[in-house]
């Protein structure tokens, strides 16, 4: 297709396609001519995954740009294809090292991943920006004085641990792993923000279900 057709079906401006060809977040088209190119399905999926990085994950160009270099990189294995892309995505705020309760909340994360025996992730420990991330937040939440402790924590890993596993069973159903890493990326962005308005419709809705309305 032209650039013409694929603004028409992506629903994005050709301008704003132009943009992304000149950022890279975009492959070039096929050039048949000194001022034409030629487009297909595969530009389609890649300006979904773009907008969802850049409209939804309100990721930076350069950002954006780091996830979909690791996405593309047919060099790495699938699993460290997928690591290095989610690695490259935001996440919250590394543990205040000065805080004293980052040793506890680190302690509490590294049991949670005995007891679960996820055996990479405690492997990879404070290499994974995860790792970090929620080791800053258990600390914040003992701060604070909310409850954070080991049972808690394994509980709800096991929750997300059947929300990955639906999430790759759903990357698998595509074709390559081209499009199954598009898939994987753009699910990490888009369902966060569904999941997290779930649990507040179900905290509602266990409320409403105790207490009455």
């Amino acid at each position: 297709m032209r650039l013409s057709e694929l603004s028409e079906r992506s629903g994005v401006s050709t301008a704003t396609i132009k943009y992304y060809l000149r950022e890279r977040l975009l492959p070039a088209g096929v050039r048949i001519s000194a001022t034409q190119a030629e487009y297909d399905e595969s530009h389609l999926r890649r300006l979904r995954l773009v907008r969802a990085l850049l409209q939804v994950g309100r990721l930076p160009v350069a950002t954006a740009r780091e996830v979909l270099a690791h996405v593309d990189d047919e060099s790495l294995g699938l699993t460290i294809r997928l690591g290095a892309a989610l690695w490259a995505l935001p996440h919250g705020p590394a543990p205040d090292e000065d805080a004293p309760e980052t040793a506890t909340a680190r302690a509490e994360v590294a049991a949670m991943l005995t007891e679960l025996g996820w055996s990479t992730a405690k492997e990879l420990g404070e290499l994974s920006p995860a790792h970090r991330s929620l080791v800053g937040s258990v600390a914040t939440l003992i701060r604070l004085g909310y409850p954070c402790d080991g049972e808690y924590l394994v509980e709800q890993a096991r929750v997300m641990r059947r929300v990955a596993v639906r999430d790759l069973d759903s990357m698998e159903e595509f074709p390559t792993e081209g499009e199954q890493m598009e898939a994987a990326v753009a699910s990490a962005v888009l369902y966060e923000p569904l999941l997290a308005s779930l649990r507040r419709l179900a905290q509602a809705e266990e409320a409403a279900q105790r207490y009455g309305l």
